[in-house]
């Protein structure tokens, strides 16, 4: 099974930028797609941006232009840069993979990180 960690968050000014990192470890037949989910207090968990194996990205509409997410399928890891943050940015970030994992059966699962805190704050 895979496990996915994230790392990166912090404490930024309005304005400021952060990168935040997640790798994907242990066995599988394939990683899927990759992407960053995040929660603000007292809000559902939203999607920020997906990638999919072959690099398609896909945004939230109110991260489009500021966010870049890429990932690297041959050390499965994904990044999102996080430029001209806002204080709404405020949230727990958790990295994602969906994975093939094939024992007797062939399973479709989900990986979730333990989240990493971004703060934007003057």
């Amino acid at each position: 099974q895979v496990e996915v960690v994230e790392s990166g968050g912090g404490l930024v000014q309005p304005g400021g930028s952060l990168r935040l990192s997640c790798a994907a470890s242990g066995t599988s037949s394939g990683i899927n797609a990759m992407g960053w989910y995040r929660q603000a207090p007292g809000k559902q968990r939203e999607v920020v941006a997906l990638i999919s194996r072959d690099g398609s990205p896909n945004y939230e509409e109110s991260v489009k232009g500021r966010f870049t997410i890429s990932r690297d399928n041959a050390r499965d890891t994904v990044h999102l840069q996080m430029n001209s943050l806002k204080s709404e940015d405020t949230a727990v970030y958790y990295c994602y993979a969906n994975y093939i994992y094939e024992a007797d059966i062939v399973h479709n699962l989900d990986a979730w990180g333990q989240g990493t805190l971004v703060t934007v704050s003057s």
